[in-house]
């Protein structure tokens, strides 16, 4: 059975957290790909997480938040 597009007010919240991941990982001066690798993930992942185009498994977010040195709840406020 094919997934469904989640709702657009989904969608936003999701985009709204890949800003927040990409303004950390830039306030650390660090790059994706620095990101990706300490995280263990793959940076084409990691790059639709900070595009909001994927919708990560809170171990990926928590991995992402490691490697930025940041707690997770600086990742996801709203």
């Amino acid at each position: 059975m094919p997934r469904s597009t989640p709702p657009d007010h989904v969608l936003a919240r999701r985009r709204r957290i890949g800003d927040q991941i990409r303004a950390a990982r830039l306030e650390q001066s660090l790059t994706q790909e620095a990101v990706a690798l300490r995280a263990g993930i793959d940076r084409a992942s990691y790059v639709r997480i900070e595009q909001g185009h994927a919708s990560p498994l809170l171990d990926s977010l928590i991995l992402i938040a490691d490697a930025i040195g940041l707690p997770l709840a600086h990742l996801v406020r709203e």
